[in-house]
């Protein structure tokens, strides 16, 4: 922080042409983008190397992932890799299975997913309500189920 700003924050000067400037932060952007050979993946590379905030770039193709490190907008990332190369692209929709309460649920399991990864379920309203229960829930929820040897003879 300089003398200059400093200064400005003391008196709290607040002039309507005066405007604030965001600071970039270092972040890792991860996008999902299909590659077939070399030249997609030379191609996907790039198109985000020259981007401005740009530290580094990984492509790793068998994964069909891009991650870019640098002090840059994820949504312009995505725009422009979409732009530059025509192709399909969103952000990185998998997490590792160990980090879902229920990996192997609907709407979880993706059979296009990476070896030890499943789709991100826990802040997707759209992804099935099993995939998000708790322990607790599916505690009584098998309570009752036919698979379950100890469950409830009522039934």
């Amino acid at each position: 922080m300089g003398f200059l700003d400093s200064v400005f924050e003391f008196f709290d000067c607040d002039w309507p042409s005066h405007k604030k400037l965001k600071k970039k932060i270092l972040q890792t952007v991860e996008i999902k983008v299909k590659m077939d050979c070399e030249g997609c993946e030379r191609k996907v590379k790039k198109s985000v190397q020259g981007m401005k905030g740009v530290t580094q770039v990984e492509v790793n193709p068998k994964q069909s992932k891009l991650t870019v490190v640098g002090y840059v907008d994820p949504d312009k990332v995505l725009e422009r890799v979409r732009h530059r190369t025509g192709k399909k692209v969103e952000f990185w929709p998998y997490v590792p299975y160990d980090l879902v309460p229920h990996p192997y649920a609907p709407g979880a399991y993706d059979k296009k997913a990476p070896p030890g990864y499943v789709r991100n379920v826990v802040g997707d309203p759209q992804a099935g309500e099993l995939a998000r229960a708790t322990s607790f829930e599916v505690k009584y929820t098998t309570a009752f189920s036919d698979e379950n040897p100890n469950a409830c003879v009522i039934m």
